[in-house]
């Protein structure tokens, strides 16, 4: 099935259109992975290999391509879809007919040659590239080793590496305390490691602020020598100092893609579920020799730098504005089947006025998705409250119990179906939501139809819970991450080995109205990447 258009199969089609004369494909859809075994309109889509005895068939979606030699000049591809659970018989009925139903494209060498048709925006294959803009990426942080080199509390990671770093504490004893720093692995010589890291010390300066989920930063102990860090970056971590913005975006995604983050910290790999690149807006050291201690220039290319004159911005306000422009639904809509193939393409306003509009606008994004930054706006919503009678009481009522996060293999953190509770606003919320609503210059149904027609009420435990959590809030994805059910999944108690701070169930308060604001930025987003289409400054070869 992912032959009809992943990137790691583009030679073979390359092939197959230079070898066949004529293409046919009957997608059967039923791909657990792509579209949830459900059709665009939320209905079951199982395999085509269900049956009575075996309903689930199996998880993969899949597709029939017929391939004709020797009937004259190549004719591109024929493709045609089959949805739902009576596919099967369709297509069954259909093959005795004549063929009709297909739709005739011809594979762009720029989406990979996808055959299956690929829709963009008009100019996008025309736009440049987020790396022909800002050509110098790095791969995020690869611990192999997050149990032991990343916390939530700085104070229990640097205990846990001083603890590690004392002669006077034998092997055996770390082992039995952190046996995945003392595991042999590929690359990874832990004895050896050890005595390295004894000799050298410990070093306070080597604790870093870590973003290493998104709107969740952490502590890192950075380590640049050996290999307790399975990938350090120690081209990339010198170009972080906090104040400096990164895009965090990739290639190509797992599944769906995923509008980008802005981070000011050293980024994790796994910001990204399919690996994240980042993209600092300026890069330590003179063009000519990165990572010298002398000054910083713009991570521009020749051609970004070309254009920011004649649009009187420099390389934040760029940066910026593609923010903006990646942050819009529109745009995210429109050209899905690009950015499901290879980088996202950016338009870049001819006018110096649009281009400042969006650049603002990407600001206020950038913002909110920084959580060191003040939360400016956002609606009252997600409020920490307790059920029944009485007050909440932070020294009881503040452990995260309801089964939000369990314990997978190798220690990994998995998700787990926590509790909630979904229900209609109250007339409270609803007037809360209008008046927000009324700042930003729409009106209360226009934010409800944004946020969603129903809220949730999220626990912690039995007592506690965030009030008033709206439904397209709650079901908020970056990266691949459902962003506050991942957060509450590292914080059950079982696995933090403690409860909530009071300060750690405000942000999740602060979370909710982050994102509540982001979410009602979409008309702003999706009418600034209208502006920006209409006038587009021409990017060369």
């Amino acid at each position: 099935y992912s032959w009809l258009d992943s990137l790691s199969f583009t030679g073979m089609r390359e092939r197959f259109l230079k070898v066949f004369d004529g293409i046919w494909i009957d997608n059967l859809n039923g791909d657990k992975y792509r579209t949830g075994k459900l059709t665009p309109e939320g209905k079951p889509d199982p395999s085509v290999f269900s049956t009575q005895k075996n309903r689930e068939g199996i998880q993969v979606g899949t597709a029939i391509g017929m391939l004709v030699r020797g009937s004259g000049a190549a004719t591109g591809v024929e493709y045609r879809e089959w949805w739902g659970a009576t596919k099967r018989q369709e297509l069954e009925r259909a093959g005795g007919a004549t063929p009709g139903g297909f739709v005739h494209h011809e594979p762009e060498l720029s989406l990979g040659l996808s055959f299956r048709p690929a829709s963009v925006a008009a100019g996008y294959l025309g736009w440049p590239k987020l790396p022909e803009l800002f050509p110098v990426s790095f791969p995020g942080v690869k611990t192999s080793r997050d149990g032991f080199v990343i916390d939530i509390d700085r104070e229990r990671l640097e205990e846990r590496v001083r603890t590690y770093l004392d002669p006077t504490v034998s092997d055996g004893e770390i082992t039995a305390r952190w046996p995945d720093v003392m595991r042999s692995r590929d690359r990874f010589d832990p004895l050896a490691t050890r005595r390295v890291l004894m000799d050298k010390g410990f070093v306070p300066a080597q604790i870093i602020r870590y973003a290493y989920r998104p709107l969740d930063v952490r502590w890192l102990y950075w380590e640049p020598d050996t290999k307790l860090l399975d990938e350090k970056r120690v081209d990339y971590v010198p170009n972080v100092d906090e104040l400096t913005p990164a895009i965090v975006s990739q290639q190509k995604p797992r599944r769906d893609w995923s509008r980008p983050q802005v981070i000011t910290d050293v980024g994790c790999l796994d910001l990204m579920d399919r690996g994240a690149s980042v993209f600092p807006v300026s890069l330590v050291g003179p063009a000519d020799q990165l990572l010298s201690d002398e000054q910083t220039h713009p991570n521009l290319s020749s051609q970004a730098a070309e254009y920011l004159p004649t649009v009187e911005a420099d390389a934040k306000s760029l940066l910026w504005h593609c923010v903006a422009i990646m942050h819009g639904c529109a745009y995210a809509r429109e050209n899905a089947d690009g950015l499901a193939q290879d980088w996202p393409r950016l338009p870049l306003p001819s006018s110096p006025s649009t281009l400042a509009a969006s650049a603002s606008l990407g600001a206020s994004v950038a913002s909110l998705l920084n959580p060191s930054t003040r939360l400016e706006r956002g609606p009252k919503l997600g409020v920490l409250s307790r059920s029944g009678t009485g007050a909440l009481d932070p020294s009881t009522d503040l452990a995260v119990t309801a089964r939000w996060g369990i314990a997978g293999k190798g220690g990994i953190t998995m998700p787990s179906t926590g509790k909630l509770a979904e229900r209609d606003y109250t007339a409270g919320e609803l007037a809360a939501i209008a008046e927000h609503a009324e700042s930003l210059g729409m009106s209360r149904d226009q934010a409800v139809a944004l946020l969603g027609e129903t809220c949730y009420d999220v626990y912690l435990n039995d007592v506690a819970y965030w009030r008033c959590v709206p439904g397209c809030v709650w079901r908020y994805t970056i990266g691949g991450y459902q962003v506050i059910k991942k957060w509450l999944s590292y914080r059950e108690r079982a696995l933090l080995g403690r409860d909530l701070k009071p300060e750690e169930a405000r942000y999740v308060t602060e979370m909710v109205r982050r994102i509540a604001a982001l979410v009602l930025m979409g008309p702003e987003l999706d009418a600034n990447y209208e502006r920006v289409k209409a006038d587009v400054w021409e990017w060369g070869e």
